[in-house]
Protein backbone atom coordinates (compact mmCIF):
# COMPACT_ATOMS: atom_id res chain seq x y z
CA UNK A 1 0.00 0.00 0.00
CA UNK A 2 1.58 3.56 -0.92
CA UNK A 3 0.91 6.53 1.13
CA UNK A 4 -1.14 9.22 0.04
CA UNK A 5 2.35 11.40 0.28
CA UNK A 6 4.23 8.67 -1.99
CA UNK A 7 5.97 7.23 0.57
CA UNK A 8 5.57 3.46 0.22
CA UNK A 9 4.10 2.21 3.74
CA UNK A 10 6.28 -1.35 3.24
CA UNK A 11 9.20 0.38 4.24
CA UNK A 12 8.37 2.22 7.35
CA UNK A 13 8.14 0.35 10.81
CA UNK A 14 6.27 2.38 13.60
CA UNK A 15 7.58 3.68 15.85
CA UNK A 16 10.81 4.89 14.63
CA UNK A 17 12.82 7.84 15.21
CA UNK A 18 12.77 10.88 12.19
CA UNK A 19 14.28 13.37 11.18
CA UNK A 20 12.93 16.18 9.21
CA UNK A 21 14.45 18.36 7.20
CA UNK A 22 13.93 21.97 6.22
CA UNK A 23 15.43 24.69 4.23
CA UNK A 24 13.84 28.40 4.39
CA UNK A 25 15.45 31.88 4.47
CA UNK A 26 17.73 32.73 7.66
CA UNK A 27 15.59 35.97 9.04
CA UNK A 28 12.59 33.60 9.60
CA UNK A 29 12.60 31.82 13.22
CA UNK A 30 12.63 28.82 11.87
CA UNK A 31 13.91 26.09 14.02
CA UNK A 32 11.08 27.43 16.76
CA UNK A 33 8.16 27.20 13.41
CA UNK A 34 9.28 23.35 12.91
CA UNK A 35 9.13 22.41 16.63
CA UNK A 36 6.08 23.58 16.82
CA UNK A 37 4.62 22.01 13.79
CA UNK A 38 6.25 18.80 15.13
CA UNK A 39 5.01 18.85 19.09
CA UNK A 40 1.80 20.11 17.70
CA UNK A 41 1.35 16.49 15.75
CA UNK A 42 3.30 14.43 18.34
CA UNK A 43 1.94 16.28 21.72
CA UNK A 44 3.01 12.45 23.86
CA UNK A 45 6.52 13.76 22.85
CA UNK A 46 9.18 15.47 25.18
CA UNK A 47 11.70 15.77 23.11
CA UNK A 48 12.21 16.88 19.41
CA UNK A 49 16.37 17.85 18.41
CA UNK A 50 16.56 20.70 16.51
CA UNK A 51 20.14 21.08 14.42
CA UNK A 52 20.92 23.82 12.43
CA UNK A 53 23.25 24.96 9.80
CA UNK A 54 23.09 28.26 7.73
CA UNK A 55 24.30 28.65 4.08
CA UNK A 56 27.83 30.18 3.45
CA UNK A 57 25.79 33.16 2.29
CA UNK A 58 23.98 33.31 5.47
CA UNK A 59 20.92 33.92 3.42
CA UNK A 60 19.35 30.01 4.04
CA UNK A 61 19.24 27.86 6.55
CA UNK A 62 18.59 24.47 6.73
CA UNK A 63 16.63 22.42 10.05
CA UNK A 64 16.88 19.08 11.14
CA UNK A 65 14.25 17.97 13.16
CA UNK A 66 14.45 14.89 15.19
CA UNK A 67 12.08 12.95 17.08
CA UNK A 68 9.85 9.74 17.37
CA UNK A 69 7.09 9.24 15.32
CA UNK A 70 4.57 6.43 16.00
CA UNK A 71 1.70 6.39 13.37
CA UNK A 72 2.09 7.21 9.70
CA UNK A 73 -0.77 10.08 9.99
CA UNK A 74 0.91 11.92 12.32
CA UNK A 75 4.15 11.54 9.66
CA UNK A 76 1.80 12.81 6.89
CA UNK A 77 0.34 15.28 9.16
CA UNK A 78 3.99 16.78 9.75
CA UNK A 79 4.57 17.02 6.13
CA UNK A 80 1.73 18.89 5.33
CA UNK A 81 1.61 21.20 7.85
CA UNK A 82 5.16 22.25 7.05
CA UNK A 83 4.26 22.47 3.66
CA UNK A 84 1.65 25.26 4.31
CA UNK A 85 4.16 27.37 6.25
CA UNK A 86 4.80 29.87 3.90
CA UNK A 87 8.50 30.41 5.43
CA UNK A 88 9.31 26.90 4.63
CA UNK A 89 10.83 26.41 1.30
CA UNK A 90 11.69 22.88 1.06
CA UNK A 91 11.30 19.47 3.13
CA UNK A 92 12.77 16.28 2.97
Amino acid sequence: MIMSKGINESLWEFPCDHNFKVMGLSHHPLADIVRDVVQLHVPDTTKVTITTKSSSSGKYISITAQTRITTKEQLEAIYVALDLRTEVHCTL
